[in-house]
């Protein structure tokens, strides 16, 4: 699961607490003993889920330890705020506490593939993990009950010791099927993402010329843009954009002004340098916007030619590029007809593997 196993993910969730137990199959403890880092306690489990439960409460009698929470190994994403909960009712007192979660469905009794009644669903209620109890008593509903409960809790109720009920959590899923894998996985990229904005501004002057360059697009004009390169001012935006998003400076950083090699350049060279350095740095285009400000020429006849322009240098679908175009109301240097400025605006996206 994105570079670490199941079990060390449960183990990692509660890292903070006082001590780490985990049970494992007798055949599997050296490779536990391999695997498994950090400060935790490796105990040989037993045949049945609450023979090794009761293994590592047994390990725990006489340390000093008042309260234990018991969590499945298969839900490792568990989310901070469960824990809390279970841990807040043991602080207030509760003899017990536990996550869950409403049933919201009907329940369907069945046989032979057919609906034979239904079950009321009211007061039911789907059963998480961590379960928290006070140590001695859950260490002696165990010895009590040998052959144990479908959980813990079970084993409780059957002890009389009650049991708060605390907010559980759909990503608390337990990986039961094979399907409940790239669920998991879907959960964990929506997790651990690192999401980055990034903005750029370019202004260039008009000069004498016949056509200019917007967003990799030759337009006919009767005027040029003045600047070291080809001066296409979406571009150069979206390029800084790009790498404002990265940490990474500006186009001048990149390719200085003072090179004479870059005299003339076109601007697709700096924004697929751009694009390909956020893919060596992991990231993925969420959307790219950009905004020409002009009087002149009329961008709305070329905007989807920009549109697929870009998308073919940045190597993006075309649905995530926008270019569209506003006026100053014939206010300041664009309003004047003296130049073009430009605004863009970049999302990226790193699914981590933690």
């Amino acid at each position: 699961m994105s570079g670490q196993s199941v079990l060390a993910r449960s183990i990692a969730a509660f890292r903070g607490c006082e001590r780490v137990i985990v049970t494992l199959h007798p055949d599997d403890m050296a490779r536990g003993a391999a695997e498994i880092a950090g400060p935790v306690t490796l105990v040989a489990g037993g045949q049945t889920r609450s023979e090794s439960v009761r293994a590592a409460l047994e390990v725990l009698e006489g340390s000093g330890i008042t309260h234990v929470l018991i969590h499945d190994g298969a839900r490792p994403l568990v989310p901070t705020e469960v824990i809390g909960g279970v841990m807040a009712a043991l602080e207030a007192g509760a003899p017990a506490a536990a996550p869950a979660l409403a049933v919201t469905d009907t329940l369907w009794q069945g046989e032979d593939g057919r609906v034979t009644g239904s079950t009321p669903r009211e007061g039911l209620y789907r059963a998480q993990t961590p379960q928290g109890f006070r140590l001695a008593e859950i260490l002696a509903a165990h010895r009590t009950h040998p052959d144990g409960a479908s959980d813990d809790v079970g084993l409780a109720i059957a002890a009389g010791i009650p049991v708060t009920i605390t907010p559980g959590d759909e990503d608390n899923l337990k990986l039961t099927w094979a399907a409940d894998f790239p669920r998991a996985q879907r959960i964990l990229q929506g997790n651990d993402m690192d999401i980055r904005l990034g903005n750029g501004f370019d202004v260039h002057a008009f000069c004498e010329g016949d056509h200019l360059w917007l967003c990799g697009v030759r337009i006919a004009h009767d005027k040029g843009l003045l600047g070291h390169s080809d001066a296409d001012v979406g571009m150069h935006a979206l390029t800084d954009a790009i790498y404002g998003a990265l940490a990474q400076g500006d186009i001048g950083r990149h390719f200085p002004p003072s090179d004479p090699q870059w005299k003339g350049a076109a601007s697709h060279i700096f924004l697929a340098h751009a694009a390909e350095l956020a893919r060596k740095m992991g990231y993925r285009f969420g959307n790219a916007d950009v905004t020409l400000i002009c009087e002149r020429p009329k961008i709305g006849p070329h905007a989807q030619a920009m549109q697929a322009r870009l998308a073919q240098i940045m190597d993006v679908d075309a649905d995530r590029i926008s270019v569209k175009a506003t006026t100053s109301e014939r206010l300041g240097f664009t309003g004047r007809e003296e130049g073009i400025a430009s605004i863009a605006t970049v999302t990226l996206i790193k699914d981590q593997a933690a």
